[in-house]
């Protein structure tokens, strides 16, 4: 008897341990369909429009912006590296006189390299390559924010032995505003054509589902040879140039997508 009903309470545990495992088992499976309802609730339904516009914002450039070079030779690196300091002090004391203030001088680049000559070491054709000398080259950047004075310092470092002059761009110190601009006159030329397009198809717009964005519009470089005129190796006494600013126009192209019904 005891064994009997032993049998019996151990048949009685395990349908209730069954039982238990059944109700865990549904109850997961109704939580996990329960979040994919709300995990699919973000989901656009297929009834939706899309329409693009476009905004503009044509503004005068307050900055200007270019590059040169100071590149020196000697017969170790410390030669070489002093002729490079002495050249590049001399070119930012003078720019610093002119206004430029020290964050809007930016080193780009500072390299250290030899250079060889290839020397012919038999009358057959033979030869090899000798060391000449060590070239030590910095590389700078210059915001000019008084775009008067820009032809200016472009000829002023050439007279101080700056190489590799270019990259002269006007533009838009605080471009983000210019783009936020352009970007809010894109979406409200896209949502009146979103109202237009819905009133003629007879349908409501219920909420906005996506957006997509591309901005363009940028100033071209203008790039000096390193033997033109005004102090970069041209004719001496040479005036600055007179360089015109134009204007910048930065477009925002936007893409919006309405759920309607």
């Amino acid at each position: 008897m005891e064994n009997l009903f032993s049998q019996k309470q151990f048949k009685n545990l395990a349908y209730a341990l069954l039982a238990l495992l059944i109700a865990f088992v549904a109850a997961k499976t109704v939580s996990e369909l329960k979040g994919m309802s709300y995990i699919g609730a973000g989901v656009p339904s297929s009834d939706t429009i899309t329409v693009s516009g476009t905004g503009e914002v044509v503004t005068a450039p307050d900055i200007a912006t270019f590059t040169f070079a100071v590149e020196k030779e000697g017969a170790s690196v410390p030669e070489a590296q002093k002729k490079s300091a002495d050249g590049m002090n001399a070119i930012l004391d003078y720019l610093k006189k002119a206004g430029i203030e020290d964050k809007d001088i930016k080193t780009e680049s500072y390299n250290i390299y030899p250079r060889y000559d290839y020397v012919q070491t038999s009358m057959y054709g033979g030869g090899k390559q000798v060391l000449a000398a060590y070239v030590v080259s910095q590389n700078v950047t210059v915001k000019v924010r008084d775009l008067d004075k820009a032809g200016e310092l472009l000829s002023g470092i050439g007279e101080y032995g700056a190489t590799n002059i270019s990259g002269l761009t006007f533009s838009v110190d605080d471009h983000v505003k210019v783009e936020r601009q352009a970007r809010d006159a894109a979406i409200a030329d896209a949502r009146e054509q979103a109202e237009i397009l819905a009133k003629s198809l007879g349908v409501k717009i219920v909420r906005l589902v996506s957006f997509n964005e591309s901005n363009y519009g940028y100033p071209t470089p203008i790039y000096y040879a390193k033997d033109m005129a005004y102090g970069m190796g041209g004719a001496a006494n040479q005036s600055a140039p007179s360089i015109p600013t134009g204007e910048n126009k930065i477009t925002s192209n936007v893409s919006l997508t309405y759920e309607i019904r």
